[in-house]
């Protein structure tokens, strides 16, 4: 084959891989899972190189001229520093996943998300109005005995959060281990065509909103909002983001488009999956606070609720802001 002939059928694979390396090389997390504007993918690549590399060996061999060896052979070095450098350590990697990898996937999925904070929000706010108009409401969710250990747990005349370092350790476990739990249940009835995670967020949102009502309405409000409003920024953002990952799996489930049903369900498996883990941290952070800042009870409201406005804001930021610049989660 002449040298014209081999250049013209294999120019177009070197120009897809000097743009991959050209927007990829310097900076491997910019537009990570984006196809550059000729389709080329990120799983493409070795498959593109070992093409360059077999390509490189027969220039060598059928003596092509020194330019086009030269510039085959810096395409190959450009891509073995690219393909076989070390990773970065396992801590480096979950920060990255944890600031800007999560981030960009909860807005990669923001439909779902916005629907999953409407199930969530809408019966939560509304609960909460009906309650203060209709009192008896609360009877409708909750037996007498649990409204009143509600209203001890939160009497302002008896204020008892506060408890010793051992508690806070014990209920540092446990809040971990029943809020990941309702996290994970939350995403896995997403199987169930989404309605599993529908019922679970208007659940949710109907109970703490009458709750909060309740308490509101009889005038534990004051330790009841101090407790909660802190930890809630990431818990409450969480089981949304966990809803929001289940409706997503529940759509792959009913309308898979174009693809196989279960290729579309392993696709949004694999999402979910992600997801949640971003969920988990949300949680440990949440649990965290809940055991060890929530359950002060010496702190006046102003400084929980500064605290508080601080934590909804860094929240609120993270998600909006995190990772952008670097690329979309794929």
């Amino acid at each position: 084959m002449r040298q014209e002939q081999f250049v013209a059928r294999y120019q177009h694979e070197w120009q897809a891989l000097e743009h991959w390396l050209a927007t990829r090389g310097d900076n491997p997390r910019s537009g990570r899972g984006q196809p550059a504007a000729d389709g080329l993918n990120d799983e493409d690549i070795p498959q593109h190189y070992r093409r360059l590399c077999q390509q490189l060996a027969l220039a060598r061999k059928r003596g092509y001229s020194p330019q086009l060896v030269a510039r085959l052979q810096q395409l190959m070095q450009q891509g073995h520093r690219l393909l076989y450098r070390t990773p970065p350590p396992r801590w480096r990697r979950a920060l990255e996943f944890l600031f800007a990898d999560f981030p960009q996937l909860v807005r990669s999925q923001a439909r779902s998300m916005w629907v999953a904070t409407a199930l969530f929000v809408v019966p939560l706010v509304g609960t909460f109005a009906l309650v203060q108009w209709y009192p008896q409401f609360i009877h409708l969710l909750m037996d007498n005995a649990q409204i009143a250990a509600m209203e001890r747990m939160y009497d302002p005349a008896a204020p008892h959060l506060g408890r010793d370092s051992g508690t806070d350790w014990m209920m540092f476990g446990y809040y971990i281990m029943n809020n990941i739990s309702i996290g994970l249940r939350t995403f896995a009835s997403g199987l169930l065509a989404g309605v599993g995670t529908v019922l679970i967020l208007l659940f949710n949102g109907l109970t703490i909103g009458a709750v909060a009502g309740h308490l509101q309405h009889v005038g534990h409000g004051d330790p009841f909002w101090r407790f909660v409003v802190g930890h809630g920024a990431f818990e409450l953002t969480a089981i949304v983001i966990a809803g929001g990952a289940g409706l997503q799996l529940g759509m792959k489930l009913l309308a898979p488009g174009r693809r196989r049903r279960v290729d579309a369900l392993i696709e949004g498996g694999v999402i979910g999956a992600r997801l949640c883990l971003g969920v988990a941290a949300m949680l440990l952070v949440a649990a965290f606070i809940e055991a060890f800042w929530s359950s002060i009870a010496g702190i006046p409201a102003w400084g929980k609720f500064a605290v508080a406005a601080v934590l909804w804001s860094a929240v609120f930021a993270w998600l909006w802001r995190g990772g952008r610049g670097s690329g979309h989660a794929h």
